[in-house]
């Protein structure tokens, strides 16, 4: 099959397909040619023509695992289009997938709209779980999950941590979509990363441009093996996604 170059499209005058106002700002789905694309707060945030970023980011954080490591479990911070959820759900290595994502019209749309086209298998896979929550107050423990052990015999800690987190909810650390999501790339939100991985988990950060102080940041923070690795696009600097490792 020949997939569409994305840039034959780009001239195409974009059609609203559906416009939200939610908690933090207006979202919009919007298709252009044959591809969607999703608009928060009049920032583009991605769209369906490529996806091999969005992929990476899944990908390049189960090769930084531990060899040997049985069924990890992985945080996806962003629904976004449904790249990241998709190629985690495609992979057999992988046991719980958890998905935050805190746009409800952005959940629905892949629910019961357009965007099922990407996620709908990823979706009904038994693995898979959507949180609808701010992802910083999840990863801090905002979400009402109880820590303790639960009555059937639940580790409810254990639930709590994950073996890798990947996080596409901006255009990157230096290009949020909303002011308040700065914190998540702070000390004090790198610090609620690093509690919520297991020994030697990896966290994964997709950034539309390189980022040294990003590198430095998650060095500060304690993250070892600081790695980015690059994705090359058809103009402008490359999109990345950045790798820190945990204390094993």
């Amino acid at each position: 099959m020949t997939v569409p170059d994305p840039r034959q499209f780009a001239d195409e005058t974009p059609v609203t397909i559906e416009r939200r106002e939610g908690p933090h700002g207006e979202v919009v789905l919007r298709r252009r040619g044959p591809h969607y694309e999703i608009i928060a707060n009049g920032c583009f945030l991605m769209d369906t023509a490529d996806g091999r970023s969005e992929r990476l980011l899944v990908d390049a954080a189960l090769a930084a695992l531990p060899a040997g490591r049985p069924s990890p479990s992985v945080l996806i911070g962003g629904l976004g289009v449904g790249f990241s959820l998709a190629r985690a759900a495609a992979e057999p290595r992988w046991g719980r997938i958890t998905v935050v994502e805190r746009e409800a019209a952005v959940i629905d749309w892949h629910r019961s709209g357009p965007l099922a086209a990407v996620s709908g298998e990823a979706l009904a896979d038994p693995r898979t779980r959507i949180v609808h929550d701010d992802l910083l107050a999840h990863l801090r423990g905002a979400d009402g999950a109880d820590p303790a052990d639960g009555a059937d015999g639940t580790d409810r800690a254990a639930e709590a941590r994950y073996d890798a987190l990947c996080l596409d909810i901006d255009n990157g650390p230096d290009w949020t979509v909303t002011e308040d999501n700065g914190s998540l790339y702070s000390p004090a939100g790198l610090a609620a990363c690093r509690a919520r991985l297991t020994p030697g988990g990896v966290l994964a950060v997709w950034s539309a441009q390189p980022s040294p102080a990003f590198e430095q940041a998650l060095r500060n923070a304690g993250f070892a093996g600081v790695i980015t690795r690059e994705i090359a696009v058809a103009r402008g600097v490359p999109d990345v996604v950045h790798l820190g490792i945990g204390a094993a």
